[in-house]
């Protein structure tokens, strides 16, 4: 009786601590197996590894070695449980410890963890309360150690982790993009003092400078100006205030600008240096904004100081004193800015909270080799980055005060760079960043608010004979809904939100509600049917003059059914003619071809091009999505497709014998192509066959993404332009024609 009157507290806590329902906080908390804990001064960071069931959709080849009937399948489709790996990092403050430990350990029933990994200076302060609650055996880590560790796994495996704070721009964030190499780099730890730390490699690196002026200065001098004992609040206080009424200025002092010395008028001269001379009282707020200037300025030049030592140019900023508070990182920003003239910018970490967490569980987890990985974010269960404005949607800024949460789910094969990408530090995948362009994002927010009605119906359809299959679509499109209305809000919450993103999040959404692939019976359909006329095809183009044949088979690639709607030359993008112009020359050594969807496009598109590539002598190599995304064809659907070609065509039962004709899983499950994140095994062929051409096809891979894409060989990037506002924007209408071929800048030299 005492027990269930215990559990009915915490229950009653919990939803006063935490506005979400605490099953959608410590999801899978059931199946948790190895723990790790960071306890800072006001916040605790959990993290924890679980196993996930969820449904996948397999196909497999029917045996065809009898005599078919009109109307059987190429292929059965079924759908499969599977467990994969998930990493969930969850934040709250430490008001709520007691509550939310009690919540894990009511639910603590398939865990054989014996230890909880700890860092953090309330590690000490809550051991007894740890190792109570849980009956876990709590093993201290270095909070150095583990605040490098989780920097580095955050770098390496999160797109758009790195930001950089512009305060007037129409975003106040501009997201980095993921380094191929991300050492050495400068990293800043602002905690109660200030820790300057270089990292040169995974496991190296040393604390070369620091400072006793950090955030603990700025609370304890701010405590005794304003009487203000909260951080926040100080925080808050600084936020209205006005620095030049106690800082004295280069003007206060010139008159105006010292321009022989390069100093502003509007330049600090000397912080408080007017509380020694006006007769006044200060406002709080304006003596907690000039500490605030005096300790982030002071932060800033010894940054720049050590970043120019050590000869860095990539310096991140982190600690309890950030926090994403907007005016901390304006002055920083400002800071380096103005003591390195631009030369060095000041880098922010979307989950910078979870450095430390996610670092003691790597020490405990070395045995499971989680850097032999990748990962990606899980966009349905991570709440995202908040808005640090204010004013904006200050319900949900409280509430994010309260708890906040981060899942990483672990992907079968490691993504690395295509090798062929001339810059791989500069590269961008997307075409349009909506986080930066407003028009944009209300039109691509509501759009796919529209199409939502359609999606769940396509969902439902797929699973007929599945339990639930309408409620579950219908808690699909609540939360995916949800997702586009916290993107209107705060459109950096992941990362530069662009169509990629929101394909990608309703992908992840859809998985989560166990709809792995509501586009497989239209698949299967689309690509019994083309399969009838494949050989017809083939006859066709055979009887065409040379010429004739290259145009009928890009016109089959570009667009398929759609293709003769309103697409006669000259295209909006139309170098059709330098292409027919290389074709005359020798044959490519070898292709790389990013295919696109199934049915006519992969059929009668796509495999009549790649047979006359292997005839012209050309190695081919077939790159598809390693999972379900939209119709786009998967690698295990192009494995049974090929076959079937394969019997009854020579050309390409041939080059699959002599390997000349490959297929391999590209690493994506999105519509768009991300060549930063490739599977690993996809660049060591690439580079293993010497590949000088690359195909990329259809509007998700050509034209959303990789559309202004360098490469170092030629290239062809091909697409019908099926969204009339997207081909306006592009200086065309609907069914307009992009059909780019590339040559590298050194290649067009070696041919003069």
């Amino acid at each position: 009786m005492a027990d269930c009157a215990r559990k009915g507290r915490t229950r009653d806590s919990m939803d006063k601590s935490i506005t979400l329902p605490p099953d959608e906080i410590f999801r899978n908390l059931e199946n948790a197996k190895r723990f790790a804990i960071d306890i800072g001064g006001s916040l605790t960071k959990l993290a924890y590894y679980s196993t996930v069931q969820h449904k996948v959709a397999k196909v497999r080849s029917f045996d065809h070695t009898a005599k078919e009937t009109e109307g059987d399948p190429l292929y059965e489709i079924s759908v499969q449980e599977e467990i994969t790996a998930r990493l969930h990092f969850i934040k709250f403050e430490n008001t709520y410890i007691e509550t939310c430990l009690d919540f894990i350990k009511d639910h603590l029933v398939n865990t054989e963890t014996k230890v909880i990994k700890a860092t953090g200076g309330g590690a000490y302060k809550f051991k007894e309360l740890i190792e109570k609650k849980l009956r876990l055996k709590v093993d201290k880590e270095d909070e150095m150690t583990c605040l490098i560790k989780g920097c580095n796994f955050v770098l390496r495996n999160i797109p758009h982790e790195a930001f950089v704070y512009a305060k007037h721009a129409d975003s106040e964030f501009r997201f980095q993009n993921t380094h191929p190499d991300i050492f050495p780099y400068l990293l800043i730890n602002i905690g109660s003092g200030v820790s300057i730390v270089k990292v040169e490699s995974e496991d190296k690196f040393e604390r070369i400078g620091g400072s006793s002026i950090g955030g603990g200065t700025f609370w304890g001098l701010g405590a005794l100006l304003t009487k203000t004992k909260r951080f926040d609040e100080l925080l808050q206080l600084a936020s209205r205030g006005q620095h030049s009424s106690v800082d004295m200025l280069v003007k206060d002092i010139y008159g105006g600008a010292y321009s022989s010395l390069g100093l502003t008028g509007d330049l600090i001269a000397s912080s408080f240096g007017k509380s020694a001379t006006t007769d006044k009282e200060f406002s709080k707020e304006d003596m907690a904004k000039s500490l605030l200037h005096m300790i982030s300025n002071d932060i800033g030049q010894l940054a720049c100081l050590y970043a120019r030592l050590h000869n860095l140019s990539r310096v991140y900023f982190g600690g309890f004193f950030i926090r994403g508070h907007p005016v901390t990182m304006h002055t920083i920003t400002y800071s380096i800015n103005f003591f390195t003239k631009g030369e060095v910018q000041a880098l922010f970490l979307r989950h910078e909270g979870y450095l430390g967490a996610i670092g003691a569980f790597l020490k405990g987890a070395e045995e499971d080799n989680p850097n032999q990985y990748s990962w990606g974010e899980n966009y349905a269960g991570s709440s995202g980055l908040m808005s640090v404005s204010p004013d904006l949607n200050p319900m949900q800024r409280a509430r994010s005060g309260t708890f906040d949460m981060l899942e990483m789910d672990r992907l079968e094969r490691q993504l690395v760079n295509l090798p062929l990408l001339q810059d791989p530090s500069s590269y961008v995948p997307d075409t349009v960043d909506l986080t930066e362009d407003a028009l944009a994002r209300e039109y691509w927010l509501s759009c796919f608010e529209d199409a939502l009605d359609g999606v769940v119906k396509r969902a439902v359809a797929s699973q007929p004979d599945l339990p639930q299959a309408a409620e579950r679509a219908e808690k699909f499109r609540q939360k995916y809904l949800h997702k586009l209305q916290t993107l209107r809000h705060q459109p950096f919450a992941y990362g530069s939100l662009t169509v990629r993103s929101l394909l990608d999040t309703r992908e992840h959404c859809l998985n989560e509600f166990n709809f792995p692939d509501p586009y497989s019976k239209v698949k299967q359909k689309e690509n019994d049917v083309a399969l009838k006329y494949f050989q017809k095809v083939v006859m066709s183009l055979e009887k065409l003059s040379w010429e004739q044949r290259q145009f009928a088979l890009v016109k089959g690639l570009l667009a398929g059914n759609v293709f003769d709607w309103g697409a006669k030359r000259p295209w909006l993008v139309d170098c059709y003619n330098e292409w027919l112009e290389r074709l005359k020359g020798p044959p490519h050594k070898c292709a790389l071809f990013f295919v696109d969807n199934s049915g006519i496009d992969i059929i009668l598109g796509v495999f009549p091009f790649v047979r006359e590539l292997l005839c012209r002598g050309t190695e081919v190599v077939l790159a598809s999505n390693s999972g379900p995304a939209l119709n786009d064809v998967t690698n295990s659907e192009l494995q049974i497709l090929t076959e079937r070609i394969a019997a009854m065509d020579s050309v390409i039962q041939t080059a699959l014998k002599e390997d000349k004709l490959t297929l391999v899983q590209s690493g994506s499950s999105s519509p768009c192509l991300d060549l930063s994140r490739l599977d690993k095994a996809l660049a060591t062929v690439v580079l293993e066959r010497h590949t000088d051409l690359v195909v990329i096809e259809g509007m998700g891979r050509a034209i959303h993404t990789n559309y202004y894409a360098m490469l170092n060989c030629e290239s062809l990037k091909l697409a019908v332009i099926k969204n009339s506002w997207l081909a306006e924007r592009l200086g065309g209408k609907i069914f307009s024609v992009v059909f780019k071929y590339e040559v590298p800048f050194k290649s067009q030299e070696l041919k003069q």
